[in-house]
């Protein structure tokens, strides 16, 4: 009866501390925080080399879709609006999922890019600012060189929210772009029948969520979402393998 009644709050506990991140969580856009290697363009003799992309990208700045691989767009066209502007058109299947303009100031020391992503359930535009850290080559674009994003800031609602639903020994999570769900057994399981794609779920505490996903068994990211003890927000921290970036921020919950 003992070890009946130790199994059953054991199971209770589980429950309590999955059950802890049920809800809708708005990410505070202005707690926004990156680290990593910054972005890395050059642009010249009607080349775009993106020395940071991770599979690097080498393609004609003609303003043609243009065929890459690694991504989860399969094609980009890169245009030359003038001397401080690019445009970016990425597709998938022939459809535009996400374009962006990168505007150099006329200093050369910042950079803006207003985006429209389209692969979210819902339409998601803003703006992102960037610094320079390092120069490009003469007569390059002025776009040429390595730039740190130091601010994001959506115009809309979508692709700020996000949703965490119990479910019996796992969880579901909504992001604006996709709905996936997983035991919380801390092993690898196919994203929405992708076996290509798994995603692992653990709990590390009563308030600490750990998400690990991979391609191919590889690891891509690594994320871990720690909630505040009224419950009232949680701190969401993102660790990109790939490209040895960290992104963290603030959300509250909202329902």
């Amino acid at each position: 009866m003992k070890r009946q009644f130790s199994l059953f709050l054991l199971l209770t506990s589980a429950v309590l501390a999955q059950s802890r991140f049920d809800g809708s969580w708005k990410m505070k856009m202005d707690t926004l925080q990156f680290s990593g290697p910054p972005e890395d363009y050059l642009f010249e003799k009607g080349m775009y080399h993106c020395k940071s992309c991770v599979p690097k990208v080498d393609l004609k700045t003609d303003g043609t879709d243009q065929k890459v691989v690694g991504y989860s767009y399969d094609t980009l066209a890169v245009r030359i609006l003038d001397g401080h502007s690019i445009k970016f058109t990425m597709k998938k299947s022939g459809k535009t999922t996400f374009d962006c303009v990168e505007t150099v100031s006329s200093d050369g020391k910042t950079m803006t890019e207003t985006f429209t992503n389209t692969m979210e359930a819902e339409t998601v535009s803003g703006k992102a600012g960037f610094a320079r850290v390092g120069g490009g080559p003469p007569g390059a674009h002025a776009l040429s060189g390595r730039w740190r994003m130091d601010t994001v800031r959506n115009d809309t609602r979508a692709g700020t929210l996000t949703t965490y639903q119990s479910t019996p020994g796992g969880m579901k999570i909504s992001d604006g772009s996709e709905s996936y769900e997983a035991p919380l057994d801390g092993k690898d399981h196919p994203r929405n029948g992708d076996a290509h794609s798994t995603v692992s779920l653990k709990l590390i505490d009563d308030y600490t969520m750990e998400e690990t996903d991979k391609q191919d068994g590889k690891i891509v990211s690594v994320g871990r979402t720690t909630l505040a003890r009224d419950g009232k927000s949680m701190r969401v921290e993102v660790s990109s393998k790939a490209r040895e970036q960290t992104m963290s921020y603030t959300a509250e919950k909202v329902h």
